[in-house]
């Protein structure tokens, strides 16, 4: 009786020991006794976080916008951030459900939770958090390696951007991310903080919110020396909208400036892109001042 006792123990013992655990955006412990083999993703961001990781094949269904790699535009789609079809992600038996912090309903991660269902948070807002983001994702789908070599990889980028920028010459930034309302973002950003990586300075940075509402008159008064959004060529309008005030610093240097789309617009391993082509955009912007 002690023996089988002894081997009941320890075989809960190696089976714990077995598992693997990841601590999530919300210091949730999320422990998986073998690699998830069917993940469904919840935002664009997780999807393609959940690829950069080598868990791409093991996706089973995404959210609404998952339009990044081209591979997870073909996969079922859940719903979006605002309503996501629970029964639909019940139906597919996933082992790991991946939720963003910023955009799902943390009552219906609860719900699938208590199904037995195993929900990974995520909600970077440091350059590593992405980095972690890859490697805890990796270490769940069973892709430590990959995982581990691409975090390393952006990590080194994001260092080498900071250490090339850091004696250049401080130019105050207005970033636009919508015109009607007009909307910018505070310093706990990632996209201000790819401007403060590159030597600039987020004249809205102090702002409580993350993405809050200004007038056009805060920016005439903040009379910044560029003001840079993302988009198409189409959302050139916004920026040409601000030539009207010959005044203001940026329009006088000539330093209004469209960036790519998505690659500063998701905190994923792209950001590093995002970041390069921000930091060549305000070189660009100190030799016109």
């Amino acid at each position: 009786m002690v023996y089988r006792f002894l081997l009941l123990l320890f075989l809960g013992m190696a089976n714990a020991s077995a598992q693997t655990c990841v601590v999530d955006a919300i210091n949730r412990n999320v422990c998986l006794t073998e690699p998830a083999q069917r993940v469904v993703s919840l935002s664009p961001g997780a999807t393609e976080l959940l690829f950069s990781a080598g868990a791409g094949e093991q996706v089973v269904a995404v959210s609404a916008w998952s339009d990044y790699p081209a591979e997870a535009e073909q996969l079922p789609q859940v719903g979006d951030s605002n309503r996501l079809d629970l029964e639909a992600i019940v139906a597919l038996a996933p082992d790991l459900v991946v939720a963003w912090v910023d955009g799902n309903s943390r009552s219906q991660m609860d719900r699938l939770s208590d199904l037995g269902i195993p929900v990974f948070w995520l909600v970077p807002r440091e350059f590593e958090d992405i980095a972690l983001a890859v490697e805890n994702l990796a270490l769940l789908t069973g892709s430590p390696d990959v995982g581990r070599q691409r975090a390393e990889a952006f990590r080194n980028e994001i260092a080498s951007l900071q250490a090339r920028s850091a004696n250049a010459r401080p130019v105050s930034v207005f970033y636009q991310i919508w015109e009607q309302p007009l909307m910018t973002v505070n310093q706990d950003e990632l996209i201000s903080k790819a401007i403060t990586l590159c030597g600039g300075t987020n004249v809205f940075g102090e702002l409580p919110r993350l993405v809050p509402r200004i007038s056009r008159e805060a920016v005439l008064e903040a009379n910044p020396e560029a003001i840079v959004t993302a988009g198409s060529s189409e959302d050139r309008q916004w920026l040409k909208a601000w030539e009207q005030f010959p005044g203001l610093a940026a329009v006088a240097a000539g330093n209004l400036f469209l960036e790519p789309p998505s690659l500063l617009a998701r905190p994923t391993l792209r950001m590093a892109d995002g970041a390069r082509h921000l930091c060549q955009t305000l070189e660009q912007a100190r030799a016109n001042l």
